[in-house]
C-alpha cells in the first residue's frame, strides 16, 4: 500500500457526515446507494482488491455517505469498530516501521470517531484529539496549520477541514487556531485552494498565492470546507461570512446543466464534484443549485438492470461520468474500475438527498 493511499490528503477522497442546523434544507435520503455502498465493505472495511490492501480513508467516506443516505447504523457501527481496531495503520507510519504520524489521516479519524458515535480521546486506545493536536504548528507564520511528521509534508486544505471541525467539536484548545489557519486558504473570490503556501512564506493567504498562481479554483476543497464549516459550535462572524463566501462562489460556478467540475485536474462534471457541492448548497439552504447538481448526478446512478445485463446487480452505485457509465454497461464494474465508482458513490450519494430541496 503507498503513503498517498492511506492518507485522507488526497484530494476529492473526501466526504463529512450530514449535520443539518435551523434552517438548512433537509435532506431526503438515497437509500439505494446506501446499500450499494454496504455491499462494497469485507468485515467493516473497503478492501482494493486491485493493489490488495484495505482503504481506510475511503471506508470512512463510506461511513459518512451511510451516515447521510441513513438507515445503516449495523453497518456504520461495524465500520467504526474495524477502523479503531485499525487506528495506528490509518494515522501513523507503524506498518512501514517508521514513527511519522499523518495529520490529514488523524483529522478524519477524529470526525469519524465524532460522528459515528465513538471516542475521539479513546478510539482503539489511543486519545486521537491529543495526536492531532500535536500536528498543528504554534510557529509563525503557520501557526494553526496542520502538518505531518514525515521526511514529506502531504497536509493540505482537506485534512485542514477536517481538523478545523474535529478538533471544535471536541472542544480542543487548538481549535480556533486551525480554523483560522482554515480561513487563510479562501480567496477573496470565495474558493477554497487545494495546497497550503511553503512554510517559509510569510503571507499563508489564498489570495497572496493567487497572486503567483498557486491558489486555483477548486470545487471539491470548497464544497468540503463548507461542509466541515457548518457543524462547527459557536461560529464566529469570520466563519459565517466565509460560508456564504464559498456558497456563493458554488452558485456562480455551477454549469448551465447543473453540474461541476473539480480543482485543475478534474476541470470536467463528474459526479464526485457534482455531489459534493449539491451536499455543501443543499445543507446551506441553496436549494435552487442543489436540487439542479443532484438531478445531474442522478442521471448517472445504476437503476434496475435486466438479469444478463453487465451491471445487474449495482443498483444505486454511482458513476464518476457518462464515459465510466457507458464503459460500466459493456463490461460491467471491474477489479479495475471499481475503486473510482465507490469514491463516486460515496461522494455523491449525500447530494442526491437534496433532490426536493426545501
Amino acid at each position: 500500500m503507498s503513503r498517498l493511499s492511506r492518507s485522507s490528503a488526497l484530494v476529492a477522497v473526501s466526504a463529512l457526515l450530514l449535520t443539518l442546523v435551523p434552517g438548512a434544507a433537509q435532506a431526503a435520503p438515497d437509500d439505494r446507494a446506501g446499500t450499494w455502498l454496504t455491499h462494497q465493505l469485507t468485515d467493516g472495511l473497503v478492501h482494493n482488491d486491485q493493489y490488495s490492501f484495505d482503504d481506510y480513508g475511503l471506508t470512512a467516506d463510506v461511513a459518512f455517505a451511510l451516515l447521510a443516505t441513513g438507515g445503516q447504523a449495523s453497518h456504520v457501527a461495524d465500520i467504526r469498530k474495524s477502523l479503531a481496531t485499525h487506528v495506528d495503520s490509518w494515522t501513523t507510519g507503524v506498518d512501514f516501521g517508521s514513527d511519522d504520524v499523518y495529520a490529514g489521516s488523524v483529522a478524519k479519524a477524529v470526525v469519524l470517531a465524532e460522528a459515528t458515535g465513538g471516542d475521539p480521546r479513546s478510539f482503539g486506545g489511543v486519545d486521537l484529539v491529543q495526536r492531532l493536536g500535536k500536528r498543528v504548528s504554534t510557529d509563525a507564520p503557520t501557526v494553526g496549520r496542520i502538518q505531518d511528521r514525515s521526511a514529506t509534508d502531504y497536509a493540505n486544505t482537506i485534512g485542514q477541514a477536517f481538523a478545523a471541525r474535529g478538533l471544535a467539536v471536541a472542544g480542543s484548545g487548538k481549535a480556533d487556531e486551525a480554523i483560522r489557519f482554515l480561513l487563510k486558504q479562501q480567496c477573496a473570490g470565495g474558493w477554497f485552494r487545494l495546497n497550503f503556501a511553503g512554510k517559509a512564506k510569510a503571507d499563508q493567504s489564498c489570495d497572496a498565492g493567487k497572486r503567483a498562481t498557486t491558489s486555483a479554483p477548486d470545487t471539491d476543497v470548497t464544497a468540503l470546507a463548507v461542509i466541515n464549516l457548518r457543524p462547527v459550535p459557536h461560529k464566529s462572524a469570520a466563519v459565517k461570512a466565509a460560508i456564504k463566501d464559498a456558497v456563493a462562489w458554488l452558485k456562480h460556478h455551477q454549469k448551465d446543466n447543473g453540474s461541476f467540475g473539480g480543482g485543475p485536474a478534474t476541470e470536467a462534471s463528474n459526479a464526485n464534484s457534482t455531489g459534493l457541492a449539491a451536499w455543501a448548497l443543499g445543507g446551506s439552504g441553496a436549494c435552487g443549485a442543489a436540487s439542479k447538481a443532484a438531478a445531474w448526478v442522478k442521471k448517472l446512478q445504476v437503476g434496475d438492470v435486466a438479469s444478463g445485463k453487465p451491471l445487474h446487480g449495482q443498483r444505486g452505485a454511482i458513476a464518476y461520468d457518462r464515459t465510466a457509465y457507458d464503459a460500466a454497461a459493456q463490461d460491467g464494474i471491474t477489479t479495475e474500475t471499481q475503486d473510482q465508482w465507490r469514491r463516486a458513490t460515496s461522494q455523491a450519494a449525500p447530494g442526491l438527498g437534496y433532490l426536493t430541496c426545501g
